[in-house]
């Protein structure tokens, strides 16, 4: 019980600038709390604290997460501060002090290594646990401290000119799910009863760009079919409920006229109640905010904390933006007053917010968590580093080999462009690291040759290759065996708030590499390439002289290491078998308007045309052979399908390959994509050995949204089986193996 005899205090609270009263025990043991209590179930001790609160109380943990936090200490019930929200992408970045820097999330993706993901995602909450450990220690409550991570970002890849392209895990839900289940099942541990660190899929939904390219994010309604919305927005993130997430983060824009962060049928109706999920809203930094102040849906705090609190959204996250006079959360004591909100919401809403610091172990004897024992010394440890550089080579596609790489060793080579000597190949929402750990593409060639001419052509990366001295390159470029150009955009040209009005090489990046092709005597010419979103590099692609390009995505601090193995083919592991998670078209043409959420036209599920490299493509350093497929030939509605099949490396180096498992609908009369990845794995093959393979294709993945639900619908299916889509004009090393199935019956999956 309450401990009644214990001083009371009145003390002031200011933030931002409002005078908040809150009541403080002195010296108050809680021991005798229920919620203290061990043996107790995680909902009866989570409810303890919760019909403790006062509305007052209530409004303060909602309202203060973020910048403006941490949510405030409650002395009398012996509960103490805590800061919402870390960025945990691929690495604690934002937060105090050093950490690894793993490769950017669409590079992670191009691994279509769940296993990989896994790993990386357990490497990052270590280090992010072990420092939040500390910050506590110290009473650091400042932003980005915190042991609850704002990451995965698993929004779909559905235009080229996306800023945020390179933070996703690509344009298929499919493959966005798979790799948020891995990241959050390796964030938050193996446990049986604590977590590690609490992840939290985002931006919840319909959320894709535009950032800024033909207009604001902050203001954007997407306007979306229930088909679209169902299909390819929301399934990824219906996986990553499923996978144990313990938050979801709503976007920024509306959807069909509702901003995300006030939509009821988003946060409450389908996620609550459609999906059993039971963790917390956070709202993005600032969403609550834009609905006042570029939205315009409502012109009050007041209005807008009593729609978000109603509609599900736990937490506000403020953009401390010195626009409103606080935060609108602030608010929600008036809104109870008034009667439209009532206490019972707050309630609910507060919950899921103990019960995630509960499971962190927040509330538990320290010696209960083996969590708790971790510390700052386990940020940038050997094992971590290693991860990195593998992850990195994993990582890397290869799009195109004339027979170029592996290379062996040169005597000249010269080595241009912007993207050569510069540590700027980490991407957005990067860690920080030490001077000693950052590398640069010169750094990985230079062992490749007795001698290397270097020019950097345009100026700095972050000018956006604005101005060009094509005299230095010309002069690197001549008499050399071979040249390398370095090109690619950063952060400054496709990032959060910055679209890509178009696909073109940044400024006068697309004249360097012809120059470099124009003065160098038809000598072997490698295009190495640094970016999120695909470039418009088809005369590349054409040129002969060009014998091989390697699209590096943003691989951080392992660049160096990564590339010159990748280069050598000199360790295990080392031969690409990266594949590319998005579709790279092949003209500017291909992409419909933006802000146009339709479908059609966009990823290769509703692709129309052919594109310069398909989703799922690329090249290796060996062949493969797929053979002796045999599955069910039939099956009824709701089952999987088994499949069995032989997989051969028929060439003369050891190799990873990416079996990709795609089905069809042959009714097309049904509201289906034209092919879907079904399933996806990653096999390590030596010279010359043949493995068997079994894969399960999940009946749930043969379900479609017509009308109101899900359904399997009785017919004839395609199965594809190979290492890339079937039917490509562009074809990597392996063949495809094609048959079909029967489903008989048809079966209702419900609402999801």
């Amino acid at each position: 019980m309450e401990r009644k005899s214990a001083m009371l205090i009145i003390a002031v609270f200011a933030v931002c600038g409002v005078a908040v009263l809150f009541q403080e025990v002195a010296s108050a043991p809680a021991d005798d709390y229920p919620y203290r209590n061990v043996s107790l179930s995680w909902d009866v001790r989570v409810e303890d604290i919760v019909k403790r609160l006062t509305v007052e109380e209530m409004q303060m943990q909602m309202a203060l997460g973020g910048p403006d936090g941490p949510a405030p200490a409650i002395p009398r019930l012996g509960i103490g501060a805590y800061q919402w929200g870390s960025e945990c992408l691929r690495g604690d970045a934002q937060a105090p002090g050093f950490a690894t820097a793993f490769p950017q999330a669409l590079g992670l993706a191009a691994t279509f290594d769940y296993d990989l993901i896994y790993r990386v995602a357990e490497a990052i909450s270590v280090e992010v646990r072990g420092k939040h450990n500390d910050f506590v220690k110290e009473k650091n409550f400042v932003w980005h401290t915190s042991a609850s991570c704002f990451s995965p970002l698993i929004n779909i890849m559905r235009d080229a000119r996306w800023g945020r392209n390179q933070e996703t895990y690509g344009e298929d839900p499919y493959v966005a799910g798979s790799l948020a289940t891995a990241y959050i099942k390796g964030l938050q541990g193996t446990h049986l009863r604590y977590v590690r660190a609490s992840g939290c899929c985002k931006h919840m939904n319909v959320h894709g760009g535009p950032e800024d390219i033909p207009v604001s994010r902050f203001s954007f309604n997407a306007i979306v079919s229930e088909e679209d919305w169902r299909m390819t927005h929301l399934p990824a993130f219906k996986t990553c409920v499923d996978a144990g997430t313990l938050a979801l983060m709503c976007s920024y824009n509306r959807i069909n006229g509702v901003p995300a962060c006030a939509n009821k049928k988003l946060l409450t109706d389908i996620a609550r109640n459609e999906w059993g999920f039971r963790g917390y809203f956070t709202s993005d930094e600032g969403a609550v905010e834009n609905i006042i102040l570029f939205h315009k849906y409502f012109n009050n705090s007041l209005d807008t904390a009593v729609a978000c609190a109603n509609a599900g959204c736990d937490i506000e996250i403020a953009a401390h933006l010195n626009v409103l006079p606080h935060p609108v959360y602030f608010s929600l004591v008036e809104a109870v007053k008034q009667g439209r909100v009532t206490e019972a919401t707050l309630r609910e809403r507060v919950r899921p917010l103990f019960y995630t610091r509960m499971r962190l172990g927040e509330f538990d004897p320290p010696e209960m968590n083996p969590y708790s024992k971790l510390t700052s010394a386990v940020v940038e440890t050997p094992a971590h580093k290693a991860l990195a550089v593998e992850a990195a080579m994993k990582s890397f596609v290869l799009l195109k080999n004339d027979g170029g790489l592996p290379v062996t060793g040169f005597g000249t080579i010269g080595v241009v462009g912007p993207f050569a000597n510069t540590t700027k190949i980490f991407g957005d929402y990067s860690p920080v690291i030490p001077e000693e750990d950052k590398s640069t593409v010169l750094q990985a060639l230079t062992p490749l040759a007795s001698k290397v001419q270097f020019a950097e052509g345009c100026d700095e990366v972050n000018k956006k290759c604005a101005t060009y001295d094509s005299e230095s390159v010309i002069k690197a470029v001549t008499n050399t065996d071979a040249n390398f150009v370095i090109l690619g955009t950063g952060i400054i040209y496709e990032a959060e708030f910055f679209d890509r009005p178009d696909m073109d090489l940044p400024g006068h990046q697309k004249q360097l590499l012809q120059d470099v092709l124009a003065h160098s005597g038809g000598k072997p010419t490698y295009l190495l390439l640094f970016n999120a979103g695909p470039l418009n590099i088809t005369f590349a692609h054409q040129e002969p002289s060009v014998v091989a390009i390697l699209e590096c995505f943003f691989p951080a601090q392992a660049a160096a290491e990564a590339i010159r193995h990748v280069l050598l083919n000199d360790v295990p592991g080392a031969v690409p078998s990266g594949r590319l998670p998005f579709t790279w078209p092949l003209l500017a043409s291909q992409l419909p308007p933006m802000v146009d959420y339709s479908m059609k036209r966009r990823t290769y599920r509703y692709f129309e045309g052919e594109p310069l490299y398909p989703f799922g493509y690329g090249l290796s350093y060996t062949t493969f052979e797929y053979s002796n497929l045999t599955h069910s030939q039939s099956i009824t509605a709701g089952e999987s399908l088994s499949l069995s099949f032989h997989l051969k490396n028929s060439g003369k180096v050891d190799a990873d390959e990416v079996v990709q498992v795609y089905i069809g609908w042959r009714d097309t009369s049904l509201p289906a994509p034209k092919i879907q990845l079904a399933r996806f794995t990653r096999v390590t093959i030596e010279a010359g050995q043949q493995v068997i393979v079994k894969l399960e294709v999940e009946a749930k993945i043969m379900g479609l949204w017509i009308n109101d639900g899900w359904f399997i619908k009785p017919g004839m299916m395609d199965v594809f089986v190979g290492g890339q889509q079937p039917n490509q004009k562009r074809m990597a090393g392996s063949n495809v193996l094609s048959s079909s199935f029967t489903i008989t019956d048809m079966k209702y999956l419900g609402r999801y």
